[in-house]
């Protein structure tokens, strides 16, 4: 099993597909990758032998992925809730960003639905 930025690549896929285990790596930036380290990419992983995955390696470190990527992501969202900006806004109470409708759907965003009961009727 190739280990690769920290991550265990698993060693029975393509080269494309088991460079997307990493954080920030998809299928485009992999294929990037693995032409710039001149290895082909229908090739599995266990096929790999150690020159190629040093170059993969070296390949891979001059991309921003995994920790790195991940607290830059979070540090971006800290300065748009700091800011109070719409989009900051959004975050801090837990809603969708991006303009969707939030009176049927948005369930992943604001989580389990909470039941509220009606107003009972005034009797006379």
């Amino acid at each position: 099993m190739a280990r690769i930025a920290g991550i265990d690549i698993p060693k029975n896929k393509r080269g494309v597909i088991a460079l997307t285990y990493i954080f920030g790596v998809g299928r485009s930036r992999s294929k990037e990758i693995l032409d710039a380290a001149k290895v082909d990419q229908s090739i599995k992983v266990q096929d790999w032998t150690d020159d190629q995955i040093a170059s993969i390696r070296e390949q891979v470190g001059t991309f921003t992925i995994e920790g790195e990527l991940r607290s830059e992501t979070q540090l971006n969202i800290k300065r748009l809730m700091d800011i109070g900006c719409y989009r900051g806004i959004r975050h801090r109470t837990g809603l969708p960003l991006r303009g969707q409708r939030t009176k049927n759907n948005s369930r992943t965003r604001k989580g389990k639905r909470k039941t509220v009961a009606n107003k009972k009727k005034a009797t006379k």
